[in-house]
């Protein structure tokens, strides 16, 4: 269990996930820069959360809202939390019966080969776990390129890698390191491609094969 003043933000699961030097500068050395994918994932998540809260037959939708766990250590906000009316769930203070939370988060591009998206809305779900004193089974990622959900399951080996990776960011936001670059195909795609130069920084350099091959003629 983590005090509240050192919980870490949300979102930043899914940077580390994702590339943990894009982490370090973001989060370590608060280097941003915007581009065309950033922009319109800020957009998007935006006009989600200018929407409001609504109810729909069977359904409470909730934006924005806050989350914590002191368990992982995190704090943040999600997107959509949808409660739905079930036999099993958690009371909602002005409606009758029982609602089951289902968390919702907005992705502008498409579903990723890795699960840094999916860590980030299991994340959330513990959140919401610990919040409301409940079990979350479900969730779902809405990608906006294809225009639709993606059910995500929160298994038991999601749910451990989410609690291993929330470790592991509380061990590298103590060390203060940013992580050395590690280039891949992904890396073109990033904002901060130029500031951290992959292809350069993420070179071992040996120098004492370089001094060898430098004097072989000589």
């Amino acid at each position: 269990m983590y005090p509240e003043d050192q919980l870490l933000m949300l979102s930043a699961l899914q940077h580390l996930s994702f590339c943990p030097r894009q982490w370090g500068l973001i989060h370590l050395e608060q280097v941003w820069t915007e581009n065309q994918f950033t922009a319109e994932g800020r957009n998007l998540h935006d006009k989600t959360h200018e929407v409001g809260n609504e109810n729909r037959p069977g359904v409470r939708i909730v934006r924005g809202m806050r989350l914590q766990s002191l368990r992982l250590g995190l704090v943040g906000q999600a997107d959509v939390v949808e409660f739905h009316q079930a036999e099993s769930g958690v009371e909602l203070q002005d409606l009758p019966g029982l609602w089951r939370p289902f968390p919702v988060e907005y992705k502008r591009g498409k579903a990723k080969p890795d699960n840094c998206d999916r860590v980030q809305l299991c994340a959330q779900a513990v959140c919401l776990e610990e919040m409301l004193g409940t079990v979350i089974e479900q969730g779902a990622i809405f990608y906006g390129r294809p225009k639709r959900r993606e059910q995500v399951e929160f298994t038991q080996s999601l749910r451990q890698e989410t609690q291993a990776l929330a470790e592991e960011l509380h061990r590298l936001y103590e060390s203060r390191q940013t992580p050395k670059a590690k280039y891949q195909k992904k890396c073109k795609s990033c904002s901060l491609y130029e500031t951290c130069m992959p292809k350069v920084t993420g070179i071992a350099k040996d120098v004492k094969h370089y001094l060898s091959k430098a004097t072989e003629d000589l």
